[in-house]
């Protein structure tokens, strides 16, 4: 195991900065999954912490050392595909002992180290089966026992899930975060779905066109986003970002329609234009708060969307309780002022006191 540290590091493509100065910890047995949009530069980052991808500027070490111009194979790291890259004319035993057959091992400890990991893994039954009698979830399995008998320093995941059905995602979601409580071992997961970061990390880096935009631990940067991009980003359904304008006496009107107080630990000086954010499942029906007519209800068994329009804008809120609205209905919602938020309007900061 490792810490993992990333100081200045700039990525480019010809004359395409891909990577603009990231700066990243991740501490020993941290499992830190970095997050984002199609693009934003993620995979590119873990591309280069496996040395699959030069470094433009900046530095890269794994344990303490700068690895920058160590070769992939020397830098005692693992790596999990999206596509699971096993050899088809393999089987599953020769697929996970490929690598400690090339590094030479005493072939009692590759046999010791197969049995281990496809133990960990449930394949004990399948060693003797090729990739094509597999399932999605078990070739995924098989490219983890391939990670594992190496034991490296670190896991890299590149997307390991997304070829898989959102029933097997959810399984093998558990199944990856309880083989790292397991083994403890520092592992960097890519992902761009924000559900994914929530349940699985110690620490999410959340990116955005090569940047970072915040990095902490998934209720953190749920209850305290920096600002609108990871408010929107982070939460299913998305943060409702309600345009306004602060007045005296820390209100903030939404045009001729409503007025709601600040919330809770925010300040803003009157007649800055702001975006009052409000998660769905914050809001409750109330006698005041926002005017919104109901557009659809989605009853969901647990809770009700309620999918609104406030002017020209939709509003979401996620309801606990069993509700009687309809489509059509005008209904208020309220609000939890220690919950909302609001965000300067121009840059999409958070403003706190």
């Amino acid at each position: 195991m490792a810490a993992v540290t990333i100081a200045g590091v700039h990525k480019q493509f010809g004359t395409t900065p891909v990577i603009r100065g990231v700066d990243v910890a991740i501490d020993d047995g941290q499992f830190c999954v970095l997050v984002g949009p199609s693009g934003c530069g993620k995979s590119t980052l873990l591309r280069m912490i496996a040395g699959l991808e030069e470094i433009t500027q900046g530095e890269i070490a794994i344990g303490g050392r700068v690895v920058n111009r160590v070769a992939p194979k020397e830098r005692d790291i693992a790596m999990v595909f999206q596509n699971y890259a096993l050899y088809p004319h393999m089987t599953v035993r020769d697929n996970m002992s490929f690598a400690l057959m090339l590094a030479r091992l005493p072939k009692p400890e590759i046999g010791e180290r197969v049995a281990k990991a496809a133990d960990i893994l449930g394949l004990v039954p399948y060693l003797d089966r090729y990739p094509r009698q597999l399932s999605g979830g078990q070739r995924q399995r098989v490219a983890m026992g391939r990670a594992i008998v190496r034991d490296p320093q670190v896991f890299l995941f590149d997307e390991p899930l997304s070829n898989l059905d959102a029933k097997l995602r959810v399984q093998m979601r558990t199944e990856i975060k309880e083989l790292h409580q397991r083994l403890k071992t520092t592992s960097i997961y890519v992902t761009h779905d924000q559900i994914e970061a929530m349940t699985m990390a110690d620490k999410i880096v959340v990116m955005r066109d090569g940047v970072i935009e915040q990095t902490g631990d998934p209720l953190t940067l749920y209850d305290q986003p920096a600002n609108t991009f990871v408010a929107g980003f982070i939460g299913s359904p998305a943060m409702n970002m309600v345009p306004g304008v602060v007045r005296d006496g820390g209100q903030v009107a939404f045009g001729d329609a409503a007025v709601l107080p600040l919330p809770i630990g925010a300040r803003a000086e009157p007649g800055r234009e702001v975006l009052y954010g409000i998660r769905p499942e914050h809001c409750a029906l109330g006698a005041a708060g926002l005017p919104v007519d109901v557009v659809v209800v989605e009853p969901t068994g647990a809770d009700t969307q309620l999918y609104c329009r406030f002017g020209g804008q939709e509003v979401t809120a996620t309801i606990r309780d069993r509700t009687d609205c309809r489509p059509g209905d005008r209904i208020h919602l309220a609000p939890d002022l220690a919950r909302a938020h609001v965000f300067d309007a121009a840059s999409g900061v958070r403003l706190v006191a």
